[in-house]
């Protein structure tokens, strides 16, 4: 039996998975289902419509979109769904010090929101759709908890080993 996917990775080229996969990894390992596609907005137009217009239907619940240069894939993703995208801008070997990305994903018109993580911080664009999909999921939302205690216990300890440090 297949599981369906929750959430929905999708990369303007194959090129941004070293960043994008951070997102599929974090996913994974709270075992949430997630689909990984490439889609260009500039190169195949009619399949990103057609991925935008069909991901609710499917039971996609949130889409991460990520992008380098003029960065337009989670825009038109969030142009024809009505379904939460999350975009992470992305440095590129053509962008401008990845502001290029960071605006074009950032500056969307009213009513067409795309929420914005940080340059290549796919990673936090999966914790974002993990907090979305708690909201109305107790299982998830312990294991949203469980993940901000973890966090906690990472600095503890830092500070603990902290105590030992001379310097």
């Amino acid at each position: 039996m297949d599981i369906k996917p929750i959430v929905s990775i999708v990369m303007g080229s194959t090129s941004d998975l070293p960043v994008m996969k951070e997102a599929a990894e974090f996913l994974k390992s709270v075992q949430l289902p997630f689909e990984l596609q490439a889609l260009s907005a500039h190169r195949v137009p009619e399949d990103v419509l057609r991925f935008a217009k069909g991901a609710a239907e499917r039971g996609v619940k949130v889409i991460i979109a990520g992008a380098g240069g003029a960065a337009h894939l989670p825009g038109v993703i969030a142009a024809m769904t009505p379904l939460p995208v999350i975009g992470v801008p992305i440095k590129s070997s053509i962008s401008i010090d990845g502001w290029d990305s960071v605006l074009s994903i950032l500056q969307m018109p009213a009513g067409i929101p795309v929420a914005t993580v940080a340059l290549n911080g796919a990673k936090n664009a999966a914790i974002l759709a993990l907090q979305i999909l708690a909201l109305g999921d107790a299982s998830l939302m312990e294991k949203m908890c469980a993940f901000k205690k973890d966090l906690a216990n990472k600095v503890l300890k830092a500070n603990e080993e902290l105590k030992s440090v001379q310097i």
